[in-house]
């Protein structure tokens, strides 16, 4: 069997002190959805940083397309096709839409003005904004923004972390819409989501991590019908 496109395997680290990541392992398959959901405090956050180069991990590795990408730093990873879209602090506020996405392709030297067209076909409220600062967003827009930046890297990994925080449950499937269109074009997603039902809705692969160590791992539709992951993380 091939390696999936994705892997950070056996994970164990932190941030200096105790370790948060047990021996935990994420893959993702190439163009597929893949989701960590868990308690608040199980290590979702932390494993995505992890797989991302933000914290260091004593044991385990890091692979990306084959590669053993352990030992780079993050903004080493973008060049490599990863891009990252923290929960927070994730936009420039005071710049507009259209230099937010500028701003997404500061490792390219090429004509980017077809990536930024496509983006505006995927968010056309940013098309209609391009000129508005960020700041004056809503929620949910500004969640597009922050993708849509990270999409200016062209990247063949895309790491969301908590993509639907604070945005109404309307704009939340338009977001995750917007997510599956984004896997059909043959980019891998990784997603961090507290919306743990929806989001299991549309992965390919789940995660549930507990104390910084893999639970339960199988498709979305087997953990959502898995009775003792509805009971113990879905309510019921």
């Amino acid at each position: 069997m091939s390696e999936p496109f994705l892997i950070g395997e056996n994970m164990t680290g932190g941030y200096g002190g105790a370790d948060i990541l047990h021996g935990c392992t994420i893959a993702v398959e190439r163009g597929k959805i893949a989701v960590i959901v868990g308690p608040n405090g199980a290590g979702k956050s932390t494993a995505m940083k992890a797989v991302f180069g933000m914290l260091n991990i004593h044991t385990g590795s890091v692979r990306l397309d084959g590669e053993d990408i352990t030992a780079l730093s993050p903004q080493a990873r973008v060049a490599k096709g990863m891009g990252f879209v923290p929960q927070v602090n994730n936009i420039f506020t005071s710049m507009t839409v259209e230099e937010n996405l500028e701003m997404g392709a500061f490792l390219r030297n090429d004509d980017i003005r077809d990536t930024m067209e496509q983006i505006y076909d995927l968010f056309p409220i940013l098309r209609d904004k391009r000129r508005q600062p960020a700041g004056e967003l809503s929620g949910g827009q500004r969640q597009q923004v922050a993708v849509g930046r990270a999409l200016m890297t062209q990247p063949k990994l895309l790491m969301l972390d908590e993509p639907t925080a604070g945005v109404s449950p309307i704009v939340m499937d338009e977001l995750f819409d917007r997510i599956i269109e984004v896997a059909r074009t043959g980019i891998s997603i990784l997603m961090v989501e507290q919306n743990a039902r929806q989001a299991l809705e549309i992965a390919d692969t789940g995660y549930v991590l507990v104390q910084g160590a893999n639970a339960y791992t199988d498709t979305g539709p087997a953990l959502l019908a898995n009775p003792e992951v509805r009971r113990t993380f879905l309510g019921g």
